[in-house]
């Protein structure tokens, strides 16, 4: 089986393509993977197997009509990744997200289309339905995007829906919470924190750090995503939900005692614009059609993150 995987030297990315070449997956017995990455800001060559006899690594742009034409043809599925992912980057420059998010997707599915490829999973977030006070949101909850992040992402869901309903593609969606792990860009909230505070910085929090996120390790999030790609359904859309709510501030208090830090290194700063003030999932579906729970216990799976950013530097304590 040929997989093409998209965004494949990114964190979630090459967690998944260095678990599929190392047979950490049933149900294949052997897998060819195309790992594609334009090796942006967040997307490193030295996340994957660097001469692995059965990884071909093309250094491209989902964005590329032409390049997408020429490398998807002969794969048998497609995991797309591929995405402009901070919000806090989006707000000032939506434009490459709108770009990234969107016209890439749509691009990636008119080759699928074009080179007969049989499988394909995108890969969404749960913050394509907002911000909800109470509850969780079913796949049937309606998209209410607050950022043009999420917004950029909804719309490329509802492209690959219409590829599946006008087309016949097959083709299932993904949205996940929040993950957390080893590379993981400095970024986003927990390596950030991380990071700052093993080299005796602080923790910032937007505004009152109420904001509640539910938490999922990248090995349960990549799990998920590969009992979708062999088991789901043609235009099917799956929560993959955590269960480990925690308000921003409780969780930079975590990681302060797991850092051995004090209170006084975190410093509360003005709220993002848009702020989404609570995500929830309710994953019922991915767990009883197809059998999918995290196995990842949130407490250690984040002190062995911690551990990880403490014993690697020379990863993430790099000029650029």
């Amino acid at each position: 089986m040929r997989v093409l995987v998209t965004g494949a030297a990114g964190f979630i990315g090459s967690h998944y393509t260095r678990t599929l070449l190392a047979g950490g997956y049933t149900g294949l017995d052997r897998i060819d993977v195309t790992a594609l990455d334009t090796l942006g800001y967040a997307g490193r060559r030295d996340n994957l197997p660097a001469e692995h006899p059965r990884l071909t690594f093309v250094r491209g742009d989902v964005c590329d009509p032409a390049l997408m034409r020429d490398i998807v043809p002969g794969h048998d599925a497609v995991v797309h990744f591929a995405a402009e992912s901070h919000v806090d980057r989006s707000l000032e420059a939506a434009g490459v997200f709108v770009r990234v998010n969107v016209q890439g997707t749509q691009n990636l599915l008119e080759a699928c289309l074009g080179g007969g490829v049989e499988r394909v999973v995108h890969v969404s977030t749960d913050e394509v339905y907002g911000s909800l006070s109470e509850g969780s949101w079913t796949e049937d909850s309606p998209l209410l995007p607050n950022n043009p992040y999420s917004a950029s992402k909804a719309a490329a869901d509802l492209v690959v829906r219409s590829y599946v309903r006008t087309h016949g593609l097959d083709a299932s969606i993904t949205r996940c919470t929040n993950n957390y792990g080893p590379r993981q860009h400095v970024e986003k909230f927990v390596p950030r924190s991380i990071t700052r505070l093993l080299t005796g910085g602080e923790i910032t929090l937007y505004g009152d750090g109420s904001h509640v996120r539910e938490w999922l390790h990248v090995d349960d999030h990549c799990r998920a995503v590969h009992l979708v790609l062999m088991k789901g359904t043609a235009g099917r859309v799956y929560n993959v939900g955590g269960g480990d709510g925690l308000t921003n501030r409780l969780m930079a208090r975590t990681l302060l005692n797991l850092c051995g830090a004090e209170e006084s290194r975190v410093r509360a700063v003005a709220d993002r614009k848009g702020h989404d003030r609570r995500y929830s999932l309710d994953d019922t579906r991915i767990r009883e059609e197809l059998g999918y729970a995290p196995q990842v216990p949130f407490a250690e799976g984040l002190a062995r993150t911690v551990s990880w950013y403490r014993d690697h530097p020379e990863w993430w304590n790099t000029p650029g």
